[in-house]
């Protein structure tokens, strides 16, 4: 290996450490907003995970249909995991039929195993099942170093794979899911709620929260069009306002996405080392984003690697 790419494999850790457990923020009090009738949403704070807030830092939440509910997203922990299930049961007694995987990163899925016993159906996206096999180790292991192992939860690989498009009925109610190419991870799954309009694009939409970027930089650029194609008014971004208008949530997104591609291919044009790329590019956005300076560096690493063998 040559000394960059040994300073480049130091600087990224191999893969995305982004959402792991370290010390931060306590949790804000917990609540759910009903979105639109029949959705209930809990926004996660933008914070970092921390036993205080048992890794319940991202937005998760059901929808109620006349047959069953599906878990829009399980979870950080088995602890959060825990916290949602209780709430699914204050709101209704109708089995819980889906849990949805959106991605590979430990604040969306730990928490399904909380479900395990309404034996439903674990949806993701096709290339799930080798992203957890890849990282869920590890993932657990940090999350049991700082919950405790009776609080981290498991890894919980899907029974449906999505590879393109499909749809679930909870009676009354079609959801269509979209299986989406290497964006923010290499395994994005996004739904749309036919009967509410709703978008619930999971962490391809961050809102508020710098975006985490542990897939292709000019992938999700193309992803967001695509998104936005879907011809939804109001989405469920996965770290943010439980509710937002699409366009100018998507419209925040791409200026600092297009900023990251933009100033990281200057950089690579110019020759500066990736050790001071990630000092200098997007610096612009930085009083625009919640945990910038904790994620911004890490984002530049992903997008140098991508970018300089364009």
């Amino acid at each position: 290996m040559s000394g960059g790419a040994t300073r480049r494999a130091a600087l990224f850790g191999g893969f995305c450490l982004c959402c792991l457990p370290r010390l931060g923020l306590a949790a804000e009090s917990l609540s759910m907003d009903e979105v639109a009738p029949g959705i209930f949403i809990r926004r996660g704070p933008d914070a970092e995970a921390t036993p205080a807030n048992a890794d319940g830092i991202a937005n998760i939440g059901f929808i109620v249909g006349r047959d069953g509910v599906l878990v829009t997203e399980s979870g950080g922990s088995l602890t959060d995991g825990q916290w949602l299930r209780a709430e699914i049961a204050k709101r209704t007694d109708k089995p819980i039929r889906f849990v949805m995987l959106t991605h590979v990163h430990p604040d969306h899925v730990f928490g399904a195993a909380a479900f395990r016993g309404d034996n439903p159906t674990f949806v993701g996206h096709a290339a799930l099942r080798g992203a957890l096999d890849a990282r869920g180790a590890f993932y657990r292991q940090r999350l049991a170093e700082i919950l405790g192992e009776d609080k981290a939860g498991e890894v919980v690989y899907p029974t449906m794979e999505v590879k393109d498009r499909a749809e679930i009925d909870l009676g009354g109610r079609v959801l269509r899911l979209t299986a989406h190419g290497s964006a923010h991870t290499s395994c994005d799954l996004s739904m749309l709620d036919t009967g509410s309009g709703l978008l619930f694009p999971a962490d391809l939409l961050f809102v508020g929260r710098i975006p985490s970027l542990d897939g292709s930089l000019r992938g999700w650029l193309g992803e967001i069009e695509r998104l936005k194609g879907m011809g939804a008014a109001k989405a469920v971004p996965g770290h943010g306002p439980t509710l937002v208008d699409v366009a100018p949530a998507f419209a925040d997104l791409t200026r600092y996405l297009s900023a990251l591609r933009d100033e990281t291919r200057k950089a690579v044009a110019d020759s500066v080392p990736i050790e001071s790329a990630v000092r200098t590019v997007a610096q612009g956005e930085k009083d625009r984003w919640a945990l910038f300076d904790t994620y911004n560096g890490r984002n530049v690493t992903q997008a140098y690697q991508e970018l300089e063998w364009e």
